[in-house]
């Protein structure tokens, strides 16, 4: 396991351990919760942008217009 060491400003750093507090967790369980949720958008988003450059612009459109209706069918 790695150690990271970063610096914040005290208010954030004081923010931060309140958070954990009240979660009942550690600062560093805090920061790794964090992270995991960051990197897991950060996957997403890479998929998301290595299919889109697999499609076209006109299937991108069309997914977009059944999108509209669909949610036009729920109103």
């Amino acid at each position: 396991m790695a150690t990271l060491t970063i610096r914040l400003p005290d208010d954030k750093h004081f923010r931060l351990k309140a958070l954990a507090q009240s979660r009942g967790v550690s600062v560093n369980k805090l920061m790794e919760e964090l992270s995991t949720l960051v990197l897991a958008e950060f996957d997403a988003q890479t998929r998301f942008q290595a299919l889109a450059m697999q499609g076209t612009t006109a299937q991108g459109l069309d997914v977009l217009q059944r999108l509209d209706e669909l949610l036009e069918q729920k109103r």
